[in-house]
């Protein structure tokens, strides 16, 4: 079973490493920064206290989100497609009326991933405000009115 909490402090490494593993393993990913940077980025997000984490007995998934916008959503490669990013999804969903995001136009399986949770695309950049320099895509979510 899995369990939703506040990423703390010695969860860095863990989520540093996740974030990782999908640039190692994504061609059209550059790499901009070392492993190291990305787990001092990670570092940064939970001193800020954006992480939340998904745990079995290891960390195994992350959301980044700074009040209404979301910074990073990775899933460990083992657990992909198994619910861990819905459910990180749907939690923040339950904090905020709406949610931005930024993914890479290279991403189709993010982008079908957000439009099924009910996020819409609302702009499209060459890329040049990113690190990464890659073409990217805007996304926002607002809660349905009950």
């Amino acid at each position: 079973m899995t369990v939703l909490r506040p990423a703390h402090p010695l969860d860095a490494g863990r989520v540093g490493a996740i974030l990782s593993a999908w640039i190692d393993e994504t061609p059209w990913m550059p790499r901009v920064h070392t492993r190291a940077e990305d787990i001092a980025h990670a570092a940064m997000m939970v001193d800020r206290g954006w992480v939340t984490v998904s745990e079995t007995t290891e960390v195994i998934g992350f959301l980044a989100r700074e009040g209404d916008d979301i910074h990073a959503l990775y899933i460990s490669p083992a657990v992909r497609g198994h619910g861990v990013g819905s459910r990180l999804l749907t939690d923040a969903k339950l904090h905020e009326d709406h949610l931005t995001l930024w993914t890479f136009q290279a991403n189709t399986r993010a982008q079908v991933f957000y439009e099924r949770h009910g996020f819409t695309e609302v702009e499209r950049t060459d890329g040049a405000g990113n690190d990464e320099g890659l073409p990217d895509i805007r996304y926002h979510w607002q809660r349905t009115p009950s």
